[in-house]
């Protein structure tokens, strides 16, 4: 079956995009984190999550044949060119919300990228295989400390319904299918994915519940960041300090 390649290049700029704009945010903790060994702990899913970057945005680079590499789609495209989800941007918060955000993406790529796997795209294939390690290991420790903290302190419980409350709003984006997961679910490359929500749910309900935390039961989802019809303010001061020097310095190398 013949693949359309700029839907093909939604699709790679949007996984890209997520590990991307998560990435930067997680390493904003660098120096900052509440104890030594959470500070090392975030600088790695940072680094990860950079790397992961790395691969999708270059296979993207790669699917659109303009000569472009992965570092030119990171640091010299604009807000309203970014695909990824609008819960990544949003600012870390305390150090809860920060890591009730981190679950609910790890939860949900925890379930992606397995199937990414089996994508008749080898090469989505082999970017899927290598992740699917590490997200393994990031919902797992996602995954405790929310628990260690929502059934934590009075105080640690409810900070971290705060953030529940808060960030649940957006989690319904990430399921939300279009035409170009229509085109990737036809073609094999990826699974539509509304099909991964009730195995989401299932996760996420079961750590939550033993978080001793309540799921909010309003269903109203934001949308538009995978489209890039709408993203947050919060993105384009991310850009700003994410894209300066190479804006500053355009081309210039280490």
């Amino acid at each position: 079956m013949t693949v359309d390649k700029e839907m093909l290049a939604q699709f790679l700029l949007r996984m890209g995009d997520n590990t991307l704009v998560l990435g930067h945010r997680v390493s904003e903790w660098c120096g900052h984190a509440p104890i030594l060994e959470e500070d090392i702990a975030l600088a790695n899913t940072a680094l990860d999550l950079i790397g992961q970057t790395q691969l999708w945005l270059g296979h993207a680079a790669d699917v659109m044949g303009e000569g472009k590499s992965a570092d030119d789609l990171a640091f010299l495209r604009d807000v309203w060119d970014f695909r990824n989800v609008l819960l990544l941007e949003l600012p870390n918060g305390d150090f809860g919300q920060t890591l009730m955000r981190q679950f609910l993406f790890d939860a949900f790529q925890s379930i992606l990228l397995p199937r990414l796997m089996k994508s008749t795209d080898a090469e989505v294939a082999a970017i899927a295989a290598k992740a699917s390690k590490e997200a393994a290991y990031h919902v797992e420790r996602s995954a405790d400390t929310v628990v260690g903290l929502g059934d934590g302190t009075e105080e640690s419980h409810a900070r971290m319904q705060a953030a529940l409350e808060y960030l649940w709003p957006y989690v319904g984006e990430m399921f939300a299918s279009d035409e170009v997961d229509a085109a990737m679910a036809a073609a094999g490359i990826a699974p539509d994915p509304a099909t991964l929500r009730d195995e989401y749910d299932a996760l996420v309900g079961k750590v939550l519940a033993e978080a001793t935390l309540s799921i909010p039961s309003d269903g109203f989802a934001h949308k538009g960041g995978r489209s890039g019809k709408m993203h947050t303010e919060h993105l384009g001061h991310m850009l700003t300090q994410m894209q300066w020097l190479q804006r500053a310095y355009p081309g210039n190398t280490w």
